[in-house]
């Protein structure tokens, strides 16, 4: 026993180090601490007891109780409270982990206690966090799968989200978000008659002018109703000025984004002034959106795709286009995985050959960018190695002014259809990362080069040789269930490997319908016939549906995020009902459910309840008159 212990206690080290906490084994460096243990004897006798592991991260006190056995994590009494008998406490990691957290709570100054029942292993455990005020009033708190919510950088975020149970600032950013793009898609019904296409493109337009005003070259105080020189007119000046100091080129790619907002000076009912709001439109939405997500996309370093953001509500409020094309944009959470699983570095070049709003580049720029070293680095990525594509004008106008914005330096995005690119000569940029959203749901055996899977092979063959490929597509298209599709997914085997598949939460693309999964490939190497793949299950991934708001994350989302990046670099193990490792076949569905079998033994009470269930059956037969069913040999003709 002392042996399983031992290796449980180094366990939990290994989590608390991965997780960047330091905490005490067997006492504390802390004096008050430290004198109040020399009385906190399990069994009651007054004498010195230590918890496996105590210490502080910001003003919260953290203690840490385990135990090797399963069996021996919790024992509720009667009215199902966390049992305080003595042999409870000796015996069980939850109850020694609040019995220490009381005594602690009670005898020193610290207000805010956060205890810990941790038992098992790394393949197979329970860690049950437990909140003990300074009445010493006690709370559980859901299951994690590590302390990675209770470093320095997460704990008040989860003691805000879990404890008090009140919305995080994100949250409320994201729902002032969410509250900005409807009062401006209503303001934009209402005082600019425009079409949904034309919504997103008057946002990226005036932002990109605000830009010019930090040149002193553009203010919204010059937009005045004058009807020589228009408002319109002075925007799109400022558009234009703004393009050149961004260094757009070549001219006709400058052309071509520039012919985009071209309707914001020839709109008439955009440059009259409108009598309720006694100035133009345009001025209107220029003045709300400088005060609204001009500054929060300007000073604020976030990954948050903002423009992306309120294309997507601009679409959902008027039905928009995007769906019957295919468009789904990514969401923040998911353009962040993205970057740990390709585990980016600076040296990194980018390829996006469905970028969209750019989500995937702008996630990845400020990943890379925080790891870069000096301001040599920071300017090559920001300049050389982010690239993208995308076919549609409009979407590419709001990509590049996206960049832009978030000044990448250059924009290295080309307007095209990426199957019209040539492999061999995409492979020129060097890309050493892939990422893609592709459209969804435009592939046909009439169309088989517009299948999801075409799509992934494309960008495969569009990398260098050993790249990392990372893409988002629906559940369905790693069945193969046409033969297009199956033929696409053996010639991928041929030229490029697998290394396995994430399926996703159901909400992920909440609203749309459909159901995603993430596959990771390397680029240029055939897969080996003795690869082992990994599918994991991910759909409990902390990010549940909130009303008027859409898909939030979860006080749960960043420990189960690093849960799945530490089984996904095989840093710890996992029970194979969240993943399975193994061979695979072309024609097999590469999906965690095509793989998964029930392989835990069976607890005694489960072993207990299925006989029970089955004697109940036997039961109930026999007084039906229907023992026969458990008797020897063939009965059919005993009727």
């Amino acid at each position: 026993m002392a042996k399983r212990e031992v290796k449980t206690d180094l366990w939990v080290y290994d989590l608390l180090k991965q997780a960047n906490i330091h905490l005490d084994p067997q006492g504390s460096s802390i004096k008050e601490i430290d004198t109040a243990l020399k009385t906190a004897s399990k069994k009651g006798t007054g004498k010195v007891g230590f918890p496996e592991y105590v210490g502080v991260v910001k003003d919260y006190l953290l203690v840490i109780e385990d135990k090797a056995d399963l069996a021996k994590h919790i024992k509720l009494d009667d009215k199902g409270n966390i049992s305080a008998e003595t042999t409870a406490i000796t015996d069980y990691a939850v109850n020694g982990a609040v019995f220490y957290g009381k005594h602690l709570a009670e005898n020193t100054s610290y207000k805010k206690v956060i205890v810990f029942g941790v038992s098992g292993n790394e393949k197979k455990h329970k860690i049950t966090p437990v909140y003990i005020d300074e009445t010493e009033f006690y709370r559980e708190l859901p299951e994690v799968e590590s302390f990675i919510s209770f470093n320095e950088d997460n704990i008040d975020e989860y003691y805000i989200r879990e404890i008090l149970k009140e919305n995080t600032d994100y949250e409320k950013e994201t729902a002032e978000i969410l509250k900005d793009a409807s009062v401006l898609h209503e303001d934009l019904r209402n005082y600019g008659n425009l079409l949904d296409t034309e919504k997103p493109l008057i946002v990226s337009g005036i932002l990109l002018a605000l830009r010019e005003s930090e040149y002193k070259n553009f203010s919204v105080n010059d937009l005045t109703g004058d009807s020589v020189k228009t408002d319109g007119q002075k925007i799109y000046d400022a558009i234009n000025a703004n393009l050149q100091r961004a260094n757009v080129s070549p001219e006709v790619k400058k052309d071509k984004i520039l012919s985009q907002f071209a309707f914001i000076k020839d709109t008439v009912k955009l440059n009259e002034i409108e009598p309720k709001l006694k100035k133009t439109p345009l001025k209107h939405f220029a003045e709300y959106l400088n005060d609204k997500i001009y500054k929060s996309i300007r000073y604020i370093s976030s990954a948050e795709d903002y423009i992306g953001r309120f294309y997507g509500e601009f679409m959902s409020y008027s039905g928009g286009d995007g769906q019957t094309l295919g468009i789904i944009l990514t969401p923040k959470h998911i353009t962040q995985l993205f970057c740990d699983l390709a585990d980016l570095r600076p040296a990194d070049i980018v390829f996006d050959p469905c970028c969209g709003t750019a989500g995937f580049l702008i996630a990845a720029m400020h990943n890379m960018l925080a790891k870069a070293e000096n301001d040599t680095q920071k300017k090559s990525i920001r300049q050389k190695q982010l690239h993208g594509i995308e076919m549609r004008p409009n979407m590419f106008t709001i990509a590049t002014t996206n960049m832009i914005l978030r000044g990448d330096g250059k924009s290295n995005l080309i307007n095209d259809d990426f199957f019209k690119q040539d492999a061999n000569k995409l492979q020129l940029k060097q890309a050493t990362v892939g990422m893609m959203n592709p459209p969804y749901s435009q592939g046909s055996k009439q169309n088989p080069d517009l299948y999801e899977m075409a799509f992934v092979e494309h960008l495969l063959d569009s990398l260098v040789t050993g790249a990392r490929c990372i893409v988002i597509v629906p559940q369905s298209s790693m069945t193969g269930k046409t033969k297009e599709e199956q033929a696409l997914k053996e010639n991928i085997l041929k030229h490029h490997t697998l290394e396995g598949v994430i399926s996703l939460n159901k909400d992920t693309f909440y609203g749309v319908g459909t159901i995603p999964c993430i596959a990771v490939f390397t680029a240029g190497e055939p897969h080996p016939a003795d690869k082992i793949c990994k599918f994991i299950n991910f759909e409990n991934d902390g990010y549940k549906v909130a009303p008027h708001i859409g898909l939030i994350e979860t006080e749960s989302a960043k420990d189960k995020k690093q849960h799945l990046l530490d089984v996904w670099f095989d840093r710890i193990d996992a029970e194979t009902k969240f993943c399975v490792k193994t061979t695979i076949e072309a024609t097999d569905e590469w999906l965690h459910s095509f793989y998964y079998f029930n392989d835990a033994i069976p607890t005694e009470d489960e072993f207990i309840k299925t006989i029970g269930d089955y004697l109940t059956f036997e039961f109930s037969m026999v007084m039906q008159g229907r023992e026969y069913l458990f008797e020897e040999g063939n009965h059919a003709e005993s009727e």
